[in-house]
């Protein structure tokens, strides 16, 4: 017996975790906001050299907008109607920006075109710095004060830093209001999830954490919608702000992971949240059954474990920690590389930005209703590596079509970002469940790192295109195909309870090796090694590794 049957004797998911889910995935709607408010605070206007106050302008006929590449024609060439033979140099009154997509952005303000245009993405990877700071550090401290407190403060920090980057005064201020918001960010997703996963009943857990998610996917949508409505960049910045204070305010009525309070020697306060779930359940005749001593009866391996101090080295110390962790880098590396590397550049489709953001964030509705049914039937293993395959042979798609098919590249990368947003979704669900309760936010915080810095890796591959146009699709895809044979060496957590100490995920493990040499008959067939399975979903995995199931009939094969 562990906690899980705790769960169920409570009311399971009763009203509690409906009211408790709702509320901390109500803030997915400005995470989306935040992490892709860079297309839009920094959107770059329709630009070209301001006319100088000694021209006439009486005859602007012939005036035409030019952008720096790199450097911009003389202010006096607007009037000429062959400018190919003049020499370019800066504009010297400076630029006039139009306003018929944006009001103001970033870009117009400080004038971020010409030699200083990297500062606009350098935006962008100073906040997904922040996030990867905020991933090491938040995971950390909530292991340590618990998940509650670091998700409330989070949301404070949140609040308070996104509505100041509103009033920066300068480039350098919003930056760094950019950088401690990006933790902020952080903070809430890690530990938001963790929440969410530790009171949730084993058998619900796909349903919710996938439907939990579109949270996040209509954030992009409602992006758009405020985006188009203010055209401001402050004003979009303070909008999607703001309302974190509600969030706080709220915040309060959660209650603290009751695994971990146990695991942290404060078994009173895990009760008590016991008995303040069971009643919101309608379950109060539980409360006078539930009593210290039979949480310590249903948790004592866990208690005992728990007395170790555990640290980011104990994710690589044993096989079984080590092997999760490795594969899930890669996975949460490469699904983030893709994702941003399609989502943060869609002035590049010829569409309208607005609109672009509407599409993009509605393929991700099919994608994990996708992901919502292959994650219950064939599981979250196969499900991951499906998704980082797709991916990466939508990406390689692209390559060959040619580039005035506008239509045809912008629909590829659509369905490309919805399978990087399925991806997304099962890993997040996924890493909660492999690793154990002792350690699960710093092994959340550690591997979600890498997805920070495949977001801050991905602009920087757009520039290899004038090397060859091909090549950060080819970079892309090759990481999403990698990540994806990564992933089919994770453990399955499909209907598994949760593991809740690390002595828990190295006997699954060896669990798992005996399963093996149950599951495959093997009949010598001259050379080759013949293995019966016993349902779909191994037959489904064979054909993805087939090596790696061959290896396993060869090695029983000879035993036996």
């Amino acid at each position: 017996m562990g906690f899980a049957d705790l769960l169920d004797e409570v009311g399971g998911f009763g009203r509690y975790q409906w009211i408790h889910v709702t509320l901390i995935s109500l803030p997915g709607l400005l995470m989306a906001s935040q992490n892709l408010l860079n297309n839009f605070v920094s959107g770059v206007p329709t630009h070209y050299c301001s006319i100088p106050a000694n021209h006439s302008l009486n005859n602007l006929s012939h005036l035409h907008q030019v952008t720096c590449q790199p450097d911009c024609l003389p202010v006096w060439a607007f009037y000429s109607t062959n400018v190919s033979h003049l020499e370019t140099e800066d504009c010297i009154d400076g630029w006039t920006f139009e306003q018929s997509d944006f009001l103001a952005t970033t870009v117009s303000e400080w004038r971020l075109v010409c030699s200083l245009r990297p500062l606009k993405q350098m935006i962008q990877t100073i906040y997904m710095g922040g996030v990867l700071t905020g991933a090491i550090v938040y995971g950390s401290l909530s292991d340590r004060f618990g998940r509650r407190s670091v998700l409330i403060w989070s949301y404070l920090q949140l609040a308070v830093l996104g509505c100041s980057s509103a009033l920066s005064p300068t480039y350098s201020v919003y930056c760094i209001f950019r950088f401690l918001s990006g933790m902020a960010v952080s903070g809430v997703i890690i530990n938001g999830v963790s929440l969410k996963v530790e009171w949730i009943p084993t058998k619900t857990r796909t349903v919710v954490g996938t439907l939990s998610s579109f949270f996040f996917t209509f954030g992009q949508m409602v992006l758009a919608g405020l985006a188009y409505w203010l055209r401001d960049w402050r004003k979009l910045q303070m909008v999607v702000s703001a309302p974190l204070f509600l969030f706080f305010t709220y915040s309060w009525w959660y209650s603290e992971s009751a695994r971990w309070l146990v695991l942290n020697r404060r078994s009173e306060d895990a009760l008590k949240s016991l008995h303040r779930v069971a009643r919101i359940n309608g379950k109060s005749e539980m409360i006078e059954k539930i009593t210290v001593e039979v949480l310590h009866s249903h948790m004592n391996k866990e208690i005992e474990s728990a007395h170790s101090t555990f640290t980011v080295f104990d994710l690589l110390r044993t096989p079984g920690m080590r092997r999760i962790s490795i594969c899930l880098m890669a996975v949460w590396f490469s699904t983030s590389f893709a994702y941003y590397g399609l989502a943060m550049d869609l002035q590049k489709f010829g569409v309208s930005i607005y609109l672009m953001q509407i599409i993009f964030g509605a393929v991700d509705i099919p994608a994990k209703l996708f992901a919502l049914g292959i994650l219950s039937y064939l599981g979250r293993r196969v499900s991951q590596a499906v998704c980082l395959f797709f991916s990466a042979t939508i990406i390689f798609a692209n390559i060959f079509v040619p580039t005035d098919m506008q239509t045809l590249r912008t629909t590829l990368a659509c369905l490309g970002k919805a399978f990087t947003s399925a991806s997304f979704t099962t890993v997040y669900l996924y890493t909660g469940e492999l690793y154990p309760t002792v350690i699960r936010q710093t092994g959340m915080g550690f591997v979600s790192t890498m997805a920070r810095i495949g977001s801050m890796a991905a602009p920087a591959v757009l520039i290899l295109d004038e090397v060859l146009p091909a090549l950060p699709s080819l970079v892309y895809g090759g990481s999403a195909v990698l990540a994806g044979c990564f992933a089919c060496f994770l453990p399955e957590t499909l209907n598994v309870p949760l593991p809740d100490t690390v002595e828990d995920v190295e006997t699954k493990k060896t669990n798992t090796k005996l399963k093996n040499h149950q599951v495959f008959m093997c009949i010598s067939m001259s050379t080759q090694c013949v293995c019966l399975k016993r349902n779909r979903m191994k037959f489904t995995l064979f054909l993805f590794l087939p090596s790696y199931f061959k290896f396993h009939c060869l090695q029983i094969h000879i035993q036996n």
